[in-house]
């Protein structure tokens, strides 16, 4: 009998520390569910059905093996990955590897803004009265000095993501189509190497291993660092699953609605053609997943370029490079029409797996440096696992993306 307590009061501990270290690796995840991720997977419903869904459900396993390694270079080195570029390589490295995500990112912040501001725009407040709110909020949640107070936060809003896509799903119900499509045509290519370009961009790398460098440090779990790992892996192999599963609730909520096929619908068209299908009330629910989705985004992309970008100038105030990169944002967002930026944003997802070509090798490369990562360097079947990985994800992407030029 005493035995059992002991037990139960040893799991109790092990689960207490799990969800004090919970955070980094889901918030992340639910993150590469953003207002684009959303977009994509919604058209790909709209002219596909469900015929994306085996691709997508593929797609967890090298999202778990490639972010796994970015969170154990976190723990391992109590640092974030543009530090560890600058420190062991060069600085020159570190921002060419920064850079490229930086520039991308500021574009994303536009899709990310519209999104919230179209969900916005569903219960009534217009866009130019909803995005300056929106840039204020970001702005003031970003340059707050304890990340563990924003992560609380942002943990709440992708509750509402979850409910608000699952939500729509059982609106619009579930059809009988094929989970398994495949087809050489430009525009399947051209949606499917968006859909990978969607699964790991090259914020993601940045934002895990300094999110989980910094909770290290603020909770003082320096000194636990198997313990570290073996949840951060837990944790990582629950948002991926969970965040393609996302996707497919959103391609299953959109399947077959009656779409101009030669063009990619904007956001008020999804959601606005859910009326007659799901009623009044599903377009009101899918704008929430929206808003839900883009701010959620907005502020873990801007943590995740801001710290590379820092990290890779050696740069300790942040605060101007949110700021900056983000006005341009605001700017785009009020001048450009959404229908162009939604073809921008698809654009920008294939060339997000040419802007990870150069993180995810350092990655890699890093993650086998015993000076580096003393103990938890990769071996054997993982840095196998690691490289096929990155190597199928690139190829498929890449043969996509040009198939469909």
């Amino acid at each position: 009998m005493i035995t059992m307590r002991r037990n139960s009061l040893t799991t109790g501990r092990n689960e207490l520390k799990f969800i004090k270290f919970f955070g980094p690796a889901w918030l992340v995840m639910m993150a590469d569910m953003d207002a684009s991720s959303i977009i994509g997977a919604a058209q790909t419903g709209a002219l596909f059905k469900y015929g994306f869904i085996w691709i997508m459900l593929l797609l967890a396993i090298p999202l778990y093996i490639v972010q796994e390694v970015s969170g154990r270079i976190g723990i391992a080195t109590g640092k974030g990955l543009g530090e560890v570029i600058r420190e062991n390589y060069s600085k020159k490295l570190a921002i060419l590897m920064a850079l490229p995500m930086a520039l991308t990112d500021a574009v994303t912040y536009a899709i990310e803004y519209l999104g919230i501001g179209i969900g916005l725009e569903v219960i009534g407040i217009p866009l130019i009265l909803s995005i300056p709110l929106i840039y204020v909020v970001h702005i003031m949640i970003v340059t707050k000095r304890k990340y563990i107070q924003a992560e609380r936060f942002l943990l709440l809003i992708s509750a509402f993501l979850i409910i608000s896509l699952f939500a729509t799903l059982f609106l619009r119900g579930i059809k009988p189509y094929s989970p398994f499509y495949f087809s050489p045509s430009p525009q399947f290519l051209f949606l499917m190497a968006a859909t990978v370009g969607a699964v790991v961009m090259p914020f993601m790398l940045f934002f895990q291993a300094s999110a989980t460098a910094i909770k290290l440090k603020e909770l003082g779990y320096c000194k636990c660092k198997d313990t570290a790992i073996k949840h951060m892996r837990k944790e990582t192999l629950l948002g991926a699953v969970f965040t393609e599963i996302l996707m497919v609730v959103v391609e299953m909520a959109f399947a077959g609605i009656n779409v101009d096929p030669s063009t990619f619908a904007s956001p008020q068209e999804l959601s606005s053609v859910l009326t007659p299908l799901a009623g009044s009330l599903s377009p009101v629910i899918f704008g929430l997943g929206l808003i839900s989705a883009g701010f959620l985004a907005l502020v873990v992309i801007s943590l995740g370029s801001a710290w590379g970008v820092a990290e890779a100038l050696n740069v300790k105030n942040v605060n101007i490079i949110y700021i900056a990169e983000s006005i341009p944002a605001v700017v785009l967002t009020l001048l450009v029409p959404s229908a162009n930026l939604v073809c921008i944003v698809l654009d920008l997802l294939v060339f997000f797996v040419y802007a990870l070509i150069g993180p995810i090798i350092i990655l890699g490369i890093i993650s086998r440096n015993k000076k580096i990562m003393g103990e938890y360097a990769s071996r054997g079947l993982s840095y196998f696992a690691y490289w096929i990985s990155s190597i199928i994800l690139l190829i498929i992407a890449i043969i996509a993306s040009l198939s469909s030029i």
